[in-house]
């Protein structure tokens, strides 16, 4: 009887020790939305900055000597250095910088004005005679290849760098300045 009684209870255990246990899960498959955008933004801006650098005159503008700078970090500024600017994006920015001072000036009188597409536009047309057409006309022709230029480069829109662009002249441009925002309302600056 004892026997039985330890085979009954061996038995209890291992029918109770396999029990199956069902887990009950989706039907469907597990789905994972994995949604990335590379911000080309940073690699555009360091273009902006490098022409606007050459429109102002300014060397590059780093802050450190050669010597202070990591093996990384030169390799990697050795890397975008190569890819660097076109020689007619080069041109056009040292022409603009030739037109500078004289556009400037025209801001600071209200006469001409920075739009939200990153162009100059003739704010008071009773004030200006041909020569002042001209400037806006070559200046603009020079920041629009300027702009198709990083556009085709980062395959981004022509609106999306001129946006981005117009945002960085709205800020250098100097006091006096009429600038529309973006949504088309235009203040002096």
């Amino acid at each position: 009887m004892k026997k039985i009684l330890l085979l009954m209870m061996i038995a209890a255990a291992i029918g109770f020790g396999c029990a199956r246990v069902n887990v009950g899960g989706s039907k469907e498959p597990i789905k994972v939305d994995i949604a990335m955008r590379l911000d080309i933004y940073q690699h555009v801006q360091k273009d902006i900055d490098s022409i606007e650098n050459i429109v102002a005159g300014d060397k590059a503008k780093t802050g450190k000597k050669p010597g202070d700078q990591s093996w990384l970090n030169f390799a990697v500024a050795e890397v975008y250095a190569q890819e660097g600017l076109s020689p007619d994006v080069e041109q056009a920015a040292l022409r603009r910088k030739d037109r500078r001072s004289s556009l400037d000036s025209w801001e600071a009188q209200g006469v001409v004005g920075e739009n939200k597409l990153g162009l100059v536009e003739i704010k008071n047309s009773k004030q200006v005679d041909s020569a002042v057409r001209d400037l806006v006309q070559v200046e603009n022709a020079d920041r629009m290849l300027i702009y198709r230029s990083l556009a085709q480069k980062y395959g981004e829109s022509l609106e999306q760098i001129e946006k981005v662009y117009a945002e960085k002249l709205a800020a250098q441009a100097p006091s006096g300045t009429p600038v529309e925002s973006l949504n088309g309302e235009w203040k002096v600056k």
